[in-house]
């Protein structure tokens, strides 16, 4: 099952955190970037199509992060740092607490090399992207006790088959098509 079946999954099911008004702020903030970028008026002159490839990306490197995390510290500790900061504001708390500064810089020239925008833009998307590839996460979180097990999306996403692709940019689009009809 898709990244993107399990959230509609969580959507639909009452004792999930997911909701429709949690998707269309998502697709939402991904629009919004397309269009500024750090919560600042400058325009980029970014396409979605090469946001998308932007979330894509970064989505790959959270899913490393978080992969680390769980193998080293377990499912709760994986779970805690999607809930505390998954959102759809720039949070730069949120990037540092999954990549040290280094890893930053490497994630910004990954996604320079792969869709031309200069890495010290992709670092000051940084902090509304990795929080928006968190809230898509959380969206299969236990309503009622978000720091339990059994977050269904968040497992979805950390057991896939590593072959690279990230399927956030996809579930972003199908989100926006769902949120259409």
């Amino acid at each position: 099952m898709g990244l993107f079946d399990q959230i509609l999954g969580a959507v639909a099911n009452p004792n999930q955190q997911g909701s429709l008004g949690q998707l269309g702020s998502i697709v939402n903030s991904v629009q919004q970037m397309s269009d500024t970028y750090g919560g600042q008026s400058q325009r980029t002159g970014t396409d979605p199509s090469t946001i998308q490839s932007v979330l894509s990306i970064v989505g790959s490197q959270v899913r490393s992060a978080l992969q680390q995390k769980q193998a080293t510290d377990g499912n709760e500790a994986a779970q805690s740092l999607v809930n505390q900061y998954a959102g759809t504001s720039p949070n730069p708390q949120a990037v540092n607490s999954l990549f040290s500064p280094q890893i930053q810089q490497q994630v910004a020239q990954v996604v320079a090399g792969r869709t031309g925008l200069d890495a010290d833009m992709v670092l000051q998307l940084l902090p509304l992207a990795v929080p928006l590839v968190l809230n898509f996460l959380q969206s299969g979180a236990n309503a009622q006790n978000p720091q339990a097990g059994g977050n269904s999306v968040l497992n979805s996403f950390l057991d896939a088959d590593s072959d690279g692709d990230v399927d956030i940019a996809d579930a972003i689009q199908m989100a926006s098509r769902y949120m259409q009809r």
